[in-house]
C-alpha cells in the first residue's frame, strides 16, 4: 500500500501543528487508499546543516536520529507538508529537514497544507519552490488554513467545515501523483 508521511514542520513550544497534522491523518484514513504516518521534525533534534546527511560517516553524535529520519523519508512514497508561516516565510526546521536530505524525497509527490495569519500563502509558495529543487512534484491542491477563521485563540484548531473538503481534493491528486511516479523510482 502507498505510504503517505504528514510531515509536522514546527518543532517550537506551544505549536499547532501537531492538531492539524491528526486532523489530516483522521480525513485521510477513513478514506483507504494508502498508509498514513505522522513524521514529528521535533522528534529527531536536527543540527543545523553543515553538510547532507549522505556525508556523514556515522560518527557524528546526530547520526542515529537523522538515519532514523532519514529512513523514514525515504520509505515514504509521498509527503503532506504541514507548514506555518513565520515572519512571510517556512519554518527554519523544515528549511533544515529539506536541506539536510536529498535524494530521500526525489521522484516522489506532495501537497502542502499552510496556516498563518495570512493562510500560510507565503509559506506554502517557499515549500513548492524548495520542493521542485528536490525534484518533488506538488499537486495544485493547497489546504490553506487561517489563524483567525480556523482556529480559537490563535491556538485551538477548530476548522471550518468546507476545509473539509479541500484536504479531500488535495489526498485525491497526491494519491494519483504519488502512484504515479512510483515507477521512477
Amino acid at each position: 500500500m502507498t505510504k503517505i508521511a504528514i510531515v509536522l514542520g514546527s518543532v517550537r513550544d506551544g505549536r499547532v501543528s501537531p492538531q492539524v497534522g491528526e486532523w489530516i491523518k483522521e480525513i485521510a484514513d477513513k478514506r483507504g487508499d494508502a498508509e498514513y504516518s505522522i513524521l514529528d521534525l521535533k522528534d529527531f533534534d536536527m543540527p543545523l546543516f553543515y553538510k547532507r546527511f549522505s556525508e556523514y560517516d556515522g560518527t557524528e553524535a546526530e547520526y542515529d536520529r537523522l538515519k532514523e529520519m532519514s529512513e523514514l523519508t525515504k520509505a515514504a512514497d509521498g509527503f503532506i507538508f504541514i507548514t506555518p508561516e513565520y515572519n512571510h516565510g517556512l519554518t527554519s526546521a523544515m528549511k533544515n529537514y529539506f536541506d539536510l536530505l536529498y535524494t530521500e524525497f526525489n521522484n516522489k509527490a506532495a501537497g502542502i497544507v499552510s496556516y498563518g495569519s495570512s493562510m500560510g500563502a507565503r509559506a506554502g509558495e517557499q515549500v513548492r519552490n524548495i520542493l521542485a529543487e528536490l525534484q518533488v512534484a506538488d499537486v495544485r491542491q493547497q489546504v490553506s488554513l487561517s489563524l483567525f477563521a480556523d482556529f480559537e485563540g490563535f491556538v485551538n484548531f477548530k476548522p471550518q467545515a468546507i476545509q473539509e473538503g479541500g484536504v479531500n481534493i488535495l489526498l485525491d491528486q497526491l494519491n494519483s501523483w504519488t502512484n504515479a511516479l512510483k515507477g521512477t523510482r
